[in-house]
């Protein structure tokens, strides 16, 4: 029964590779190249087909996307081998564990850690650095915004007591023919307040 499905299905496969095995045989010389950033593509010899793809130069150096995530055990940092190693065995007081007497003890603790641990890496964290950051950036140009607003208020009251000694030592309407001692001195007034 099995070889009555088989044999078909082999056949069937056979003559499917046989137009891809003419192909290959055709002699056409495939390469294909990846340049980085601007660097000059190598050209194409004889009959050979040259397909280049060109990738970002900041790809240069990187691990391929396909290498980078895997769940390998020799793939695995040191730190966190160590990390592993340092909770291998590990029971009694203070380690979460059914084993040994107080072992529910660590239960509290390993969830008090990852709640610090989640509040330090959290999104509002960030947020609140970055308030932060733009508070002190905010209060660093106060004192320079400060200090032109009151020169800017202390020339327009000197401007404004200027012009009110220029009309104290002025002549009235009805004084226009007279002369009086006050003409040839101006009257120093001191500002009220």
């Amino acid at each position: 029964m099995i070889r009555q499905i088989v044999f078909p299905l082999l056949a069937a496969a056979a003559v499917l590779a046989t137009p891809a095995a003419a192909q290959d045989q055709g002699g056409d010389k495939v390469r294909m190249i990846i340049v980085y950033g601007d660097d000059p593509a190598p050209q194409a010899e004889g009959d050979e087909i040259l397909v280049v793809a060109r990738m970002p130069e900041n790809d240069r150096y990187r691990i391929p996307e396909a290498l980078r995530f895997s769940d390998d055990p020799e793939n695995m940092a040191w730190a966190r081998r160590v990390e592993k190693l340092d909770l291998v065995g590990r029971f009694g007081t203070m380690s979460c564990s059914t084993a040994g007497a107080g072992g529910f003890t660590g239960c509290t603790q390993q969830l008090i850690d990852a709640f610090y641990a989640d509040r330090r890496e959290g999104a509002d964290v960030r947020f609140s650095e970055l308030i932060a950051a733009a508070r002190a950036e905010r209060l660093s140009t106060i004192d320079a915004v400060s200090a032109e607003e009151q020169a800017r208020v202390e020339e327009l009251e000197r401007q404004y007591m200027e012009r009110l000694e220029r009309e104290r030592a002025g002549r009235l309407p009805g004084e226009a023919g007279r002369t009086t001692p006050g003409d040839a001195e101006p009257i120093m007034v001191p500002p009220q307040g």
